[in-house]
């Protein structure tokens, strides 16, 4: 700092040091980088593997971390006892020995992942720096590997045979299924447990010799199968280009029949003049049901008039709410939870589609009543102890979840939410559904109710008679 005396008064010079203003740049510019890539990634990278927040951890952890096999740097660190190396170096010897030429050695796979390490690392929105480059490309190595190996099921030549695909799962002795089982939730269901896809394809394009190879598409009908046989989804996806095996998943998560008959037209004046209100929350299914709504399972096709290819494609048609069955297990929890976290350090590349629904059914179904409407109409079907239990589950299922749900570009329900709460809020609706319920689903009632109408009637009739008669 220098003081300058002249002759207006003094004038104090604060001289930053060069090196400070060098450091601060280069942050900005970090800075901007990570901004960028958290929008939407790089064509090489399109999904950024991150961490799941703090606040939305903390509901469940045992949601996001692995029990059997860790996969990538997160959990590297944190659980050396889940690396499974040896099973990891089974599958480094099934890539190796399914080399087109069947004599590529094993440095040509450790330089060509080399060459890709930076491309890896930025695809992980932690730094990593206490992984050495030699560790990470290690890593990467066997755990690509690994995963080709389990899943794409390289065999002479790097071809896929399908006869391994039973009803989702690979053909396995029935003392390996649960390990099957495992091996599936830790590494398709977990957002942190994952290694990216350019990892995947350099591995199999240097095992075919080919350099357009993708592991998608090796990968894709494993998937297609699992989701089917769960019925959470029938997609067919066409040349898929995903970030990581989670991303894949996410890809068969997209809505195919948003209710086109509501209008999502909801910014301007109500009917009465004045502004509309925003969205507040869902209505429970009984709530829905005391003012009309009826509830309608929709059966999953992708080949029908009315494509139905995931449990997304929730359709409201004349008060009637159709919704596709979701079939709970001990995994479906997880799957939900970690596509959502997903979405949420991804929201430009992935969307919010499945955070909507998620909101959607946690709302709905919130109570033991509701879960119990929904499952005598088909619509939820699970194994656990008791309704409530599932209740409990749906109403946690969003806690720490960032979701605006009165957002035309995040929540593609927007449209049908203002139908229902419009329903809701209509007092003749209320009337006419309350007299429905307590009269006409009771046929004693309903007999009940036409004979005092014919006896009033008669009774009518009978006084104007006998008025007329006296005069």
């Amino acid at each position: 700092m220098e003081d300058q005396q002249g002759q207006a008064g003094d004038i104090h010079v604060v001289n930053i040091p060069p090196p400070l203003a060098q450091d601060l740049s280069e942050q900005l510019a970090k800075d901007q980088s990570l901004e960028a890539q958290l929008g939407g990634g790089s064509p090489s990278c399109p999904i950024i593997i991150a961490e799941v927040r703090p606040l939305t951890r903390n509901v469940d952890e045992a949601m996001y971390n692995p029990h059997h096999v860790s996969i990538g740097p997160y959990h590297l660190l944190n659980n050396p006892d889940l690396a499974r190396s040896a099973d990891k170096r089974k599958g480094l010897q099934q890539v190796l020995s399914a080399t087109a030429s069947g004599s590529t050695a094993l440095g040509v796979y450790v330089d060509e992942v080399e060459r890709i390490e930076g491309d890896a690392r930025n695809c992980y929105d932690h730094s990593f720096h206490k992984i050495t480059s030699r560790d990470f490309v290690c890593m990467l190595l066997l755990d690509g590997c690994y995963l080709l190996a389990k899943f794409g099921n390289i065999s002479g030549g790097g071809r896929r045979s399908h006869a391994h695909l039973q009803g989702g799962v690979p053909s396995v002795a029935p003392g390996d299924r649960l390990e099957t089982v495992a091996v599936v939730r830790d590494v398709l269901y977990l957002a942190e447990n994952q290694i990216p896809f350019l990892v995947l394809d350099k591995i199999l394009q240097v095992t075919v010799s080919d350099p357009g190879a993708c592991a998608a598409e090796m990968i894709m009908g494993y998937v297609q199968e699992l989701l089917k046989r769960q019925q959470y989804s029938v997609a067919t996806l066409v040349s898929p280009r995903p970030g990581n095996l989670l991303h894949l998943l996410h890809m068969h998560f997209e809505p195919t029949n948003p209710p086109s008959s509501v209008s999502d037209d909801t910014t301007g004046d109500d009917a009465s003049g004045g502004k509309k209100k925003k969205l507040g929350r869902w209505r429970t299914a009984t709530e829905y049901y005391f003012v009309g709504v009826t509830f309608k399972r929709r059966s999953l096709d992708a080949g029908g008039k009315v494509v139905v290819r995931s449990i997304l494609d929730v359709n409201l048609d004349s008060g009637t709410l159709e919704i596709p069955a979701l079939i709970i297990d001990a995994e479906t929890w997880r799957l939900l939870h970690n596509l959502m976290a997903l979405e949420q350090r991804n929201p430009a590349a992935a969307g919010s589609h499945v955070t909507a629904y998620c909101v959607f059914m946690s709302q709905l179904a919130c109570t033991a009543a509701d879960v119990d409407l929904l499952s005598s109409k088909g619509i939820i079907a699970h194994g656990l102890g008791n309704n409530g239990e599932v209740a409990h589950r749906f109403a946690d299922l969003c806690k720490g979840i960032m979701f605006t749900l009165d957002d035309p570009r995040g929540n593609y329900l927007r449209g049908m939410c203002w139908a229902l709460e419009e329903r809701f809020q209509s007092r003749f609706r209320r009337w006419t559904a309350w007299l429905v319920r307590k009269y006409f689903d009771n046929p004693w009632l309903f007999i009940g109710l036409v004979a005092a109408a014919v006896g009033l009637a008669c009774t009518v009739v009978q006084a104007v008679y006998a008025v007329l008669s006296y005069k």
